[in-house]
């Protein structure tokens, strides 16, 4: 997170909400923002003044607490003032500055922002699976906005983000609400069962919009080149730069790049990038993840709703039947039928059992013996004592079968030197164990200084590298291998 100089500086115009006298601060911006929203957009002293004494709260309020409260509004910056030299008829009523007041963008922002904090239980979020269908109409339509005026792409593209932010914002919204401790014991009581059904198919429901959407979606902001892209939103840019602004100037630059960081969280909303998913696969997963979790709650307490009656009814049945027993050993029989053997114990192990047959009795089993070691600290184990084999014959006939086989590949690649010298480009079929050798050899001859080594032999070969890095491919009976066309010279 980049941490700009905006974030280190405190908001005044939001004080008015916790200072000491913020329900009068409050009654005061409410009347402002009512009228506002009829567009009546200036008001008078006397206009506050007159609505206040109105209300019965308001019954002490005078005219010199009005003209502080609109003061102080002032100057944390909700209200702007400016004065009316209309109404003055004398030059008294001019020094006394006779004001108008308008709302400042902040505080509009601001009531808006309450009114939608207090009517937050009412209104509450929900998922609409038709915004993904408005979303993929707009996509439909990017082709169509390459040859578009900027004041059509405007449009479309307000249109666009609009139900994108809708989206977006009810989706997080309303996964929140699962994830509360209030939801949580909501789950876990009997009323759930209820209404436990139709929040399951409302949610279905949206996992269908998105699956049926989603794909269409990735796959034609993918279709579309970046090119394109950037003209589509240059056309935006044209029609947010052409909206005039009185209020307050917004650069070029900022402009653009809220329109490209809104495309950008789009694109990264529905397809995958840098490595991670996308949030439209986030939001699949976390949607099943509720629809299990209610399920899981339903089924419990269905269970234990009918487990109690049923429990009642088994234990009833049982003390009858102990009831009915003659003496304690027929009790005892009927109680490890009933409860097990008590004192018991488990071994576990891993034995090979004779079949794999599911159907296989225990009794078919073929009895299986464990050794049970005592647990004391100076038990050990007695180690079997074995008298050391003489291989001395197993070794010379071994020796003699490596010598062997070391001259016999010895004549093979003495049948490869002509004129003292290898050369690898000349070289037919060649064995594994030749391609080895050779290999081995021309190792060691490059990590050296003059490109010289020895055999195991002792005979003594120079390197001899290709000019111009010349390359050809060496054929091996298992494969065959690029390299430079070496040569290995032999010194006499």
């Amino acid at each position: 997170m980049n941490v700009e100089t905006v974030l280190m500086k405190p908001i005044t115009e939001t004080k008015y909400l916790t200072a000491e006298n913020c329900w009068r601060y409050r009654a005061i911006l409410r009347f402002f923002y009512i009228q506002y929203e009829k567009i009546k957009y200036w008001l008078y002293k006397e206009n506050v003044y007159e609505e206040l004494k109105s209300n019965p709260y308001f019954a002490a309020y005078t005219i010199e607490q009005c003209q502080q409260d609109l003061d102080m509004l002032t100057q944390w910056g909700n209200l702007v003032p400016v004065q009316d030299t209309s109404r003055a008829s004398t030059i008294e009523e001019f020094k006394n500055k006779q004001f108008r007041y308008q709302l400042s963008e902040f505080a509009v922002e601001i009531e808006r922002m309450t009114i939608k904090l207090e009517n937050i239980r009412v209104e509450g979020a929900s998922l609409e699976p038709t915004l993904f269908e408005r979303i993929r109409d707009a996509v439909l339509k990017l082709p169509m906005m390459l040859e578009a005026d900027p004041k059509t792409v405007g449009a479309w593209w307000k249109d666009f983000h609009t139900d994108f932010k809708r989206l977006n914002q009810n989706y997080q919204d309303y996964v929140r609400s699962f994830y509360s401790q209030k939801a949580e014991d909501l789950m876990k009581s009997r009323e759930f069962i209820a209404y436990k059904d139709s929040l399951i198919e409302y949610l279905r429901d949206f996992v269908k919009g998105l699956q049926k959407n989603a794909h269409f979606i990735e796959e034609s902001i993918r279709k579309i080149p970046e090119d394109k892209i950037r003209i589509i939103l240059e056309k935006a840019f044209i029609y947010e730069k052409s909206i005039p602004r009185l209020d307050m100037e917004v650069s070029d630059e900022a402009i653009m790049d809220n329109i490209q960081g809104k495309w950008q969280s789009i694109c990264d909303w529905f397809a995958p990038s840098g490595g991670h998913v996308s949030e439209a696969s986030k939001i699949y997963d976390i949607t099943n993840e509720i629809i299990r979790k209610i399920t899981r709650f339903a089924s419990q307490i269905a269970e234990s709703r009918s487990s109690a009656a049923n429990r009642r009814e088994e234990y009833r049945k049982l003390c009858e039947m102990f009831l009915a027993c003659e003496d304690i050993k027929e009790a005892h029989k009927l109680s490890a039928v009933a409860f097990g053997l008590f004192n018991t114990r488990h071994l576990r192990t891993n034995p090979e059992r004779a079949t794999e047959s599911p159907n296989s009795s225990v009794y078919d089993e073929v009895p299986l013996q464990v050794e049970i070691k005592p647990k004391v600290r100076g038990y050990k184990e007695k180690s079997a004592r074995t008298p050391i084999e003489f291989k001395t014959e197993k070794k010379e006939k071994m020796r003699a079968e490596y010598i062997k086989r070391l001259e016999e590949e010895k004549q093979v690649i003495e049948s490869y030197i002509n004129a003292g010298e290898i050369d690898m480009e000349s070289l037919p079929l060649i064995p594994q164990h030749v391609r080895v050798t050779l290999l081995k050899w021309i190792g060691k001859a490059v990590s050296t200084s003059g490109k010289t080594a020895k055999t195991e032999d002792g005979r003594v070969f120079r390197l001899i590298i290709p000019q111009n890095g010349r390359r050809f491919t060496l054929r091996s009976e298992d494969g065959c291998l690029e390299m430079p066309a070496y040569k290995l010279r032999f010194e006499a």
